[in-house]
């Protein structure tokens, strides 16, 4: 079993947006995290994005307008030298209760059995509470909240006292850095 790194998309990667990423004119790539990701290429760990985009389930993009816009992103990553291993989504809207959406662990759970993670030696990061809520979940050795996105205010949330310690950095090099040495 093996390690990975599994990040949210929104807020992590790239830019959030207040109407939702609709399309690809609505992707801002965050230029540090692109760095980020073909320093750590080689790296033994599994990276994995898990994102939720209610987005679909609101009937605001098709579910394969989302997969192109995942695998576009996955493909910039990959020309940029970086890596991303597999991309978990989940469509489904907040009103739906589903397993898949963060803070539920379901993308997480998937993708272990999938690529044969130990979640146990695993990293979380992202920018908003229900993705540290997530990665605890499943037991992740580490959890991380990026300031990017919502993180700032995320991190100034009442509930983050209901959930066990995890750790802020300003960016996702910022995270990696601490993790993996300096670039």
């Amino acid at each position: 079993m093996i390690p990975a790194i599994f990040l949210d998309r929104d807020g992590v990667l790239i830019e959030n947006r207040p109407n939702y990423v609709r399309s690809w004119a609505d992707v801002a790539i965050y230029p540090q995290a692109l760095q980020a990701l073909a320093q750590i290429r080689d790296i033994p760990h599994k990276i994995i994005l898990v994102t939720n985009q209610s987005v679909v389930g609101r009937g605001l993009i098709s579910l394969a307008a989302a997969q192109a816009i995942n695998d576009r992103i996955v493909e910039t990553v990959r020309r940029g030298n970086g890596r991303i291993d597999a991309v978990y989504m989940c469509p489904h809207t907040p009103e739906d209760q589903c397993t898949c959406r963060k803070p539920q662990p379901g993308l997480l759970l998937q993708a272990a059995a999938d690529h044969n993670i130990a979640l146990g030696r695993s990293i979380m990061i992202g920018d908003a509470l229900t993705d540290i809520a997530a990665g605890q979940a499943v037991g992740a050795a580490q959890t991380i909240l990026l300031r990017t996105g919502r993180g700032a205010d995320q991190a100034r949330l009442p509930q983050t006292a209901q959930l066990a310690p995890f750790a802020i950095f300003n960016t996702l090099a910022d995270a990696l850095v601490h993790h993996f040495g300096h670039f």
